[in-house]
This record gives C-alpha cells, sequence and structure tokens, in this order.
C-alpha cells in the first residue's frame, strides 16, 4: 500500500479519486490547503505527495519532504513549472504528472470564454434576470470570417484551431514544432509570430510556462496586435504581463481580453473570497473593465478531465516500486 497525503484539494478532487480503480492500492489523507516548505511537514510518514498547480514545490519545501521520506511527487496536472525539477535530482524525488487528461475541455472552454465575451452573454443573462430585455450594448462580431492566432499547437491547440476553423475562421498557427500534415489536412496555415499577432483578430495562448514563454504577451507583443483584437488565456497566467495587459486595456486598444489564468492566482483563484476584500490591485483592476471575462482557472472542470486524472494519478502513485514502469509520458524525472 502507497501512503499519500493530497494537498490543495476540494469536494470535486476528492469525489473522483474515491472512486478511482487505483484507490484500493492507497492510504490517503486530503488537505484543503496547498503544499509550500511551511506545510510540508505534515507529510511526514507517507511515501507521497499529490499536488496542483498552486503548491509551491521549491527546493526548500523539497528538502523537507525528503526529510520526512517522502519520494515522490504525483502532480495531478499537465504543467510542472510549479516544480523546482533540479532540486528533486539531487534529492531522489521522482516526479510525476497528468499528461493529457482532457484537451477537449479546456479547448472547448477557450473557445466558450471568447464567444461570451464577445456575444456579451454574461452580461445579457444578468439583464434578463432583472426583466431587462434592452439589447443594447451587446452588439458582437461573427466568428466567421475572422483570423484566429492559435500560439502553439499542442494537443489542446490543436483542437482549438479545429473548432475555429468548423466556425468558418481563417486559422494562423505559431509553433517551434510544426504538424505540418495536420495544418494541411485541417486548413491551418503556420507562419511566425510577428504575422500571427500583426493579422490575427483573436488569439489564444496554449503554450506551456517556461523560461522563454514568462511574459510572452508584454508591451512590445501588445503592441504588435491588431487595434480591437480579442486575447484569450487558458494556459498559465504568467504568460501575459499584467500590467502591460492593463495598459492596454486602459488606451482602448484591445477589444476584449477572456481568462481563465492569472500571473498572481495563487490564493485567490479556487477560494470563495465573497466575504473579503480583495487585495490584489491589479485584478481588482482588470474586473472593472466591461470588456474582460475571467473565469478562476476551471477549464479543466468537466467530468471527463476530472476522471482522467483520478484515473492516471492514482495509477501513478501505485508505481513507487523501481521495479515497475510509470506510465507513458507521466514521469518528468
Amino acid at each position: 500500500m502507497t501512503r499519500v497525503a493530497f494537498f490543495d484539494t476540494k469536494p470535486y478532487d476528492r469525489k473522483y479519486f474515491e472512486t478511482a480503480p487505483g484507490r484500493k492500492h492507497l492510504i490517503w489523507s486530503f488537505h484543503e490547503f496547498r503544499l509550500t516548505a511551511e506545510t510540508a511537514a505534515v507529510a511526514a510518514g507517507q511515501d507521497a505527495v499529490c499536488v496542483f498547480v498552486n503548491d509551491r514545490i521549491d527546493r526548500s519545501c523539497l528538502e523537507v519532504l525528503a526529510n520526512v521520506g517522502v519520494k515522490h511527487v504525483s502532480l495531478r496536472c499537465a504543467g510542472y513549472n510549479n516544480v523546482d525539477i533540479p532540486a528533486t535530482v539531487d534529492l531522489g524525488i521522482t516526479v510525476t504528472r497528468v499528461p493529457s487528461y482532457s484537451p477537449h475541455a479546456v479547448a472547448e472552454h477557450a473557445v466558450a470564454l471568447l464567444l461570451t465575451l464577445n456575444r456579451r452573454i454574461h452580461r445579457a443573462h444578468n439583464r434578463v434576470r432583472e426583466q431587462n430585455f434592452s439589447m443594447s450594448g451587446l452588439v458582437g462580431f461573427d466568428v466567421h470570417g475572422k483570423t484566429v492566432g492559435i500560439i502553439t499547437t499542442g494537443k489542446i491547440g490543436r483542437l482549438a484551431a479545429q473548432i475555429f476553423r468548423g466556425f468558418g475562421a481563417e486559422v494562423l498557427a505559431y509553433d517551434l514544432l510544426q504538424h505540418g500534415d495536420w495544418a494541411t489536412t485541417n486548413g491551418v496555415n503556420y507562419t511566425d509570430l510577428c504575422a500571427l499577432l500583426e493579422n490575427s483578430d483573436i488569439i489564444s495562448l496554449h503554450l506551456p510556462l517556461t523560461p522563454e514563454s514568462y511574459h510572452l504577451i508584454n508591451d512590445e507583443t501588445l503592441d504588435r496586435m491588431k487595434r480591437g483584437a480579442y486575447l484569450v488565456n487558458t494556459s498559465r497566467g504568467k504568460l501575459i504581463d499584467t500590467g502591460a495587459l492593463i495598459s492596454h486595456l486602459k488606451s482602448g486598444r484591445m477589444g476584449g481580453v477572456a481568462l481563465d489564468v492569472y500571473e498572481e492566482e495563487e490564493g485567490v483563484f479556487f477560494e470563495d473570497l465573497s466575504e473579503t476584500v480583495l487585495a490584489d490591485d491589479e485584478l481588482s483592476r482588470l474586473l472593472m473593465f466591461p470588456n474582460v471575462l475571467i473565469t478562476s482557472h476551471q477549464a479543466f472542470l468537466t467530468h471527463e478531465a476530472l476522471y482522467e486524472i483520478a484515473l492516471v494519478t492514482t495509477e501513478n502513485l501505485t508505481r513507487l516500486d523501481p521495479d515497475v514502469d510509470f506510465l507513458e509520458d507521466t514521469v518528468v524525472r
């Protein structure tokens, strides 16, 4: 039996893990607080920890985990930018992830955000609930015939591109690793980043956070975008320089911004702060713009995705034996 401490869990996490096929091989404890260097000692006596996107698994945290006997950090997500990978190598800790839980969930949410913002569905919904049936200020545009830029074409990016093609949009794509056959089949045109920014009416981000992609959207790249363009981000918040984004929103250059992630979302997203004052000034400012729509990192939140996350994570957690192979593509190191 593998002993594992789950961090940063919500009721929906527990629901799916408690019915996962691999549950019978695990002895687990669920914690609602995040894993940090300050909370890592809670994992004493455990073989593994299971973490999510806003847990902070830096070197100091990993040193505490190693000292209390933890040998495995299991990510129930695809990204691992919150883990100090070199430190795990030094400390002999295995790191696994869920490389692909439901790319459809994230791609569909990106398109849903764009449509909701463009057609002012959220504003119309609130009006109708107050018996205000006027349509002033609700004018949007057809996605059909527009140019959509997809920045990178991994599984999620390719699905998003195909959905937009289904609307009859022209799709441009930028990626260092190009999928030529897929692009030809789906009528997608690869181009360089500058051309994509300058020619796209809608830009959707689908790339991981790396040192190279940090603040990819900044003053310079925002200046290159078409006036009135829409920006969608369902990937990682730190891909966008929030201060630069606010400046361009204030100037009126941006048509709209739809975000499921935010640069400093830790401690805010996934929490109920309705009875408190929001301390993040930049997030508060973003929420004031009428052409900004924000959801709290929920793109992954579908039945299919949660089931797959629980399935792959529990299978990763039962493979602590060095003689047993991990699932293909799940090992970070």
